[in-house]
This record gives structure tokens, sequence and C-alpha cells, in this order.
């Protein structure tokens, strides 16, 4: 039962950390630019399951947001067209941000279960040896 709570935790804190490595990137990303011709950079969206076979869950895979991206009209930018247009990614910092915030809070609770299981374990083994 212990190794349990352990391994869900666990399993927690892998998905939280790989969400956390997608928006880092999608945030690094964010004022990417291309030329128009060129697809945008993709904004990342982890994709996590159930699993069918152990308790917990597990990141089934990355996503992949739009290539279309919005043009910017930056005359003077070395990637810019004849038009004068270059093409970032369509990424909203804001909600980026937000979605930070509740990755580092999902980690920080899958980190505090492991530490108070692995405390109450500790617990039951000095109890065992008095």
């Amino acid at each position: 039962m212990t190794f349990d709570a352990i391994g869900i935790a666990a399993t927690g804190l892998t998905a939280h950390r790989k969400w956390l490595d997608a928006l880092s990137d999608n945030i690094a990303n964010i004022n990417t630019a291309v030329t128009p011709a060129a697809p945008a950079f993709q904004e990342r969206y982890i994709a996590v399951e159930n699993s069918a076979s152990s308790p917990g869950v597990y990141v089934a895979g990355t996503e992949l947001g739009s290539a279309e991206g919005r043009l910017v009209h930056q005359p003077d930018h070395p990637l810019a067209d004849a038009d004068g247009y270059v093409r970032y990614p369509d990424i909203d910092l804001g909600d980026q941000m937000s979605q930070l915030i509740m990755a580092q809070r999902g980690y920080q609770a899958s980190a505090g279960t492991v530490d108070r299981v692995r405390n109450a374990y500790e617990a039951a083994l000095q109890i065992g040896r008095s």
C-alpha cells in the first residue's frame, strides 16, 4: 500500500515535469520568427492517460498545436518576405503562465505526497524496531 502511494505520486511527478518542460519550451519560443513560407513553431501539449496495468498516470505523448501561426508586418525584420511579413507562433503568454502555475503546484503536491508517505513508512519502521 505504501509503495503504491509512492509509485502513484512518482507518476504524477513525471507527468508534471514533462508538462513543465513543454510549457517552458513554448514560452522560450514565443517570439521565434520564421519566413512566411515556413511553418511557425508549434505549441507543445502533453497528453496524459491513466495506466491500465498499474496505478497512476503516464505521459501518452506530445501533441502539437497549429503551425499556421500569425503573420506580422515587420518590413525591417531580416526574415521578412517581399511584402514585409514574418510568421510568429500563435502562443498566448498569459495562458502559458497560467498553465505553468498549475503544473508547478501539481508537481509540488506530488512531491509533498512522496515526502509524507516516506515519513509514514520511516515511522512504521521505527515502530517495528521498538
